[in-house]
């Protein structure tokens, strides 16, 4: 390949060309890149420097977007937002960059004259591995959309140079390594050397004669930025995802102990400064564990609140800090920046000098928190002397606004006296003492918003409901959605083209809405047609892949079933494969002449288990040794077939969602905020079987319910379900004990499941008495399954609810939610280059 690379690359000059449409010039830029920007040895022009020189080509023209975008918000000075989340979710970013610059045949027919495919060069980068699931994915569709819309926003993370972790499936299940997507480097970033900011941890609080109040001593570390441009759809706006870096100083090397042989105690600050951002939700088991988790979060806010409030004064000639909120919105995403809130008082008040109230007024105007989740392990609670040794004069403000929100309850809302207790900040619990995250927001932020429906109305009614009769109008709901760039129009290109052709428009890019137009051609057979023949193009390139990766070969003619998320106990992927196991038992029970009657069925899932959470592991396993006995048994496995596909990412579900018919999202209700992946199945004419929870609830109102396949207990059915379990009340479907008892009788190996079957029985205790209701829902999947498998043999009845599927998904684009986000939480308007 290298010579015959040479030869391509010495036809075409190497000349640059940052801003060329021209596909001649653009290949000649990248050609330019391969010569005078090198990474690699030279004379390669192999994939993978084809990938780094195309994607230094765009970066140019990116660059030239982005600093014409930051030169006019500066001169506009308008009211930014800034969104501060622990994880982004990015993906891949060259065929979103040239797709939302409408250059992506340019680009292609560039490669082309130097010897390369466009779909191989995209495949040769590594996603950037900076979140975790839908909580990260949603800041990244949001970032897309706040670009598309022209908004001036910033986002605000850490640089993970190891991610999560990188899934390998073994014998033993799910293996957990770094990782390596920072390896050689990511084209996309720019870094920063004059951003440079201190963060302080440990420590000490001087109080000076006056009673001010300053942090002294402890470690400094210092924030370097690096930034990632996002550019939006057809516009020439670009705005950054601004990603902090952990580093020492020079001066922090210690060279008498380095030339002592003291190595490690040298550099000792360098270890620490690096170990903040080498892995995204480091095990927090050991007080260790715990204070660097908490050094990520409080890094984060710090020095992102340092940036805005140098950007803040640098913007103005003269300022006044009561001004501060209407230049500048703060989004909590979750609970992790929740320090933002102390950080922002400490540095108006010790750094700025402003007092108490002036600060607490500036920082409660600027702050809005959204919340994500109902489950009590993800609201986050803080060990009090781990916070007290990390950032004592945090603690100190902390104390102080608790005592501030009990003295106003007690003056205004003498009824409420007898909730302060759960209602405040701290809890002093003598065995266990913490601060409550999600309170000190609620109490502190301007606006808590949920992230669809039910989810918003359960914060109001169960979890939030004293504060809701304190102040009723700071609790809004902001369902979430996705970006139709990412999710539809590039990742499933024959899809788009069809909808494109029939609505003889693109405009459905940037406005959804306009979907709503297919439902007219919802029977119409020439439509049909294109519509299946969509389907099997992507279904026929998920089975190539699926092939690659796991060795299985799948049936493009099966039905294409797939759950793809988090492996949590909550998401059910255990009732998904109970399912996929009472199925197999019952087609090897049939005659070969029964079984032709079957619905074949290829059943997929993925996702990445927390590495200290074993039960999820188990689940992994289950899946991987169901499919090695399924996909193996010559009398069924041309009807069923059980794959396990590794290392879920967003690059993964890009291949996944446009090749699927039906997936799965059947959490128990009441549990799942919102869920973003049923939007983007949806969105892609694949019908879902679930429970009425989270969005699905909007989605099942907007796609008409007979196109959704309901199963299982409702939200508020739920609390009543346990109190009957834990009263010996529930009495199990027999077709659930056998699903259970085939696992246990080894049909599947000798790995021992019962500490994962335990978990659905018994009535009560620790993981016993099926929390989940996976045993009371059983029955009612069990029929739902088999109403899909009805529906899927008339084609074009599944054709038709594929169809209005996707033309019901308008509501769940993310330039709808962030429109909402700015208009009614931020207050800021389109700020167009």
């Amino acid at each position: 390949m290298a010579e015959n690379g040479k030869s391509i690359t010495e036809k075409v000059p190497a000349a640059a060309h940052p801003l060329s449409e021209n596909p001649t010039e653009i290949a000649s830029d990248i050609n330019y890149h391969v010569q005078f920007n090198p990474h690699f040895s030279p004379f390669k022009f192999e994939p993978e420097q084809a990938f780094f020189a195309t994607a230094e080509s765009v970066r140019s023209r990116l660059i030239k977007q982005w600093e014409d975008t930051l030169w006019h918000f500066g001169r506009a000075k308008p009211k930014q937002t800034y969104y501060f989340s622990m994880e982004f979710l990015q993906g891949r970013a060259l065929t979103n960059a040239i797709g939302n610059l409408g250059i992506q045949n340019a680009y292609a027919e560039a490669l082309n004259k130097l010897g390369h495919e466009l779909e191989e060069i995209v495949e040769q980068e590594k996603d950037a591995a900076l979140g975790n699931g839908g909580l990260g994915r949603l800041a990244s569709c949001f970032l897309d959309s706040m670009a598309t819309l022209n908004l001036p926003a910033w986002g605000y993370g850490l640089r993970y140079k190891y991610g999560l972790f990188k899934q390998r499936i073994t014998k033993q299940g799910q293996e957990e390594i770094a990782e390596d997507w920072l390896e050689k480097f990511s084209p996309w970033e720019a870094v920063r050397h004059d951003l440079l900011y201190p963060v302080r941890f440990f420590g000490s609080v001087e109080v000076n004669p006056d009673g001010s109040r300053k942090w002294v001593g402890g470690e400094v570390v210092q924030a370097l930025a690096y930034d990632v441009p996002i550019p939006g759809y057809k516009t020439k706006n670009t705005i950054s995802l601004r990603l902090w870096e952990a580093r020492a100083r020079a001066e922090d090397f210690n060279l008498f102990q380095f030339n002592d042989g003291q190595y490690e105690s040298a550099a000792q600050l360098h270890s620490r400064a690096e170990q903040i951002c080498a892995v995204l939700y480091p095990g927090d088991a050991t007080e260790n564990g715990k204070l660097l988790r908490l050094k990520q979060q409080f890094f984060l806010c710090s020095a992102s609140l340092q940036d805005i409030i140098s950007r803040f004064k640098d913007g103005r000639g003269g300022y006044t800090w009561s001004e501060f909120p209407s230049q500048v919105a703060v989004q909590l995403n979750d609970t992790h920046p929740t320090l933002a809130i102390p950080e922002l008082m400490r540095l108006l008040m010790d750094d700025e000098g402003l007092g108490w109230d002036e600060a607490w007024d500036v920082t409660t105007r600027t702050i809005a928190y959204t919340n994500h989740t109902v489950l009590p392990e993800a609201l986050e609670k803080w060990s009090q002397p781990v916070m007290w040794k990390l950032l004592p004069r945090h603690m100190e403000i902390i104390e102080e606004i608790d005592k501030r929100f009990l003295a106003m309850i007690k003056d205004t809302r003498p009824d409420l006296e007898h909730k302060l207790p759960s209602m405040r900040i701290l809890d002093h619990n003598p065995q266990k003492p913490v601060v409550r995250m999600a309170n000190l927001c609620v109490v502190s932020a301007h606006t808590v918003n949920g992230v669809a429906q039910l989810h918003s109305d359960i914060l109001k009614a169960e979890l939030f409901a004293d504060y809701v009769s304190i102040w009723p109008t700071k609790f809004q709901n902001k369902t979430n959605g996705i970006t139709p760039r990412r999710w539809l129009r590039f990742c499933n290109p024959e899809l788009s083209n069809i909808i494109t052709t029939w609505l003889k428009t693109d405009q459905w890019v940037t406005n959804l809405d306009l979907l709503s137009g297919l439902r007219k051609f919802a029977d119409d057979a020439k439509f049909q047609n294109e519509w299946a023949s969509a389907k099997m193009a992507s279904k026929q390139r998920l089975a190539r892949y699926i092939l690659r990766v796991t060795r299985v070969s799948i049936d493009p003619n099966s039905l294409f079933d797939i759950q793809v998320k988090r492996i949590h106990e909550y998401k059910r992927q255990l009732l998904n494969i109970l399912g996929a196991i009472y199925r197999y038992k019952k087609l090897k029970e049939m005659s070969p002449e029964q079984r032709k009657n079957a619905t074949s069925r290829t059943i997929m899932i993925g996702g990445k288990a927390f590495a200290t959470y074993t039960n999820a592991k188990r689940i992994v396993k289950l899946v991987n040794d169901v499919g090695e006995v399924v996909n193996n048994d010559p009398e069924v496995n041309s009807y069923l077939k059980v794959v396990f596909v590794p290392n879920y990412n967003v690059s993964v579900a890009e291949m996944l969602i446009p090749g699927s018919e039906l997936s799965q999202h059947i959490s128990t209700a009441g549990m799942e905020a919102s869920g973003t992946s049923n939007m983007k199945f949806a969105l892609n004419g694949c019908l879902i079987i679930g429970t009425l929870d989270g969005a699905n609830v909007e989605i099942r109102e907007e796609i008409g319910e007979e196109n959704f396949f309901l199963f299982g207990a409702r939200a508020d059915e739920v609390p009543r379900l346990r109190k009957d379990r834990e009263n010996g009340l529930f009495k199990p479907d027999p077709r659930f004990e056998e699903a259970k008892q085939y696992i246990r009788s080894g049909a599947f190996g000798s790995y021992d499941y019962n500490p994962l079957l335990d978990s659905l029985e018994g009535n009560s205790g620790y993981g016993r008495g099926d929390y989940f209701l996976v045993g009371h829902d059983f029955p009612d999947y069990l029929d739902a399954q088999a109403r899909v498998d009805e529906a899927y043999k008339d084609r074009k009845r599944w054709l038709k609810m594929s169809i209005l599927s996707t033309a019901g998904c308008g509501k769940f684009s993310s330039d709808r939610t962030i429109a909402q986000y700015a208009k009614e939480i931020w207050n800021i308007q389109e700020c167009r280059v």
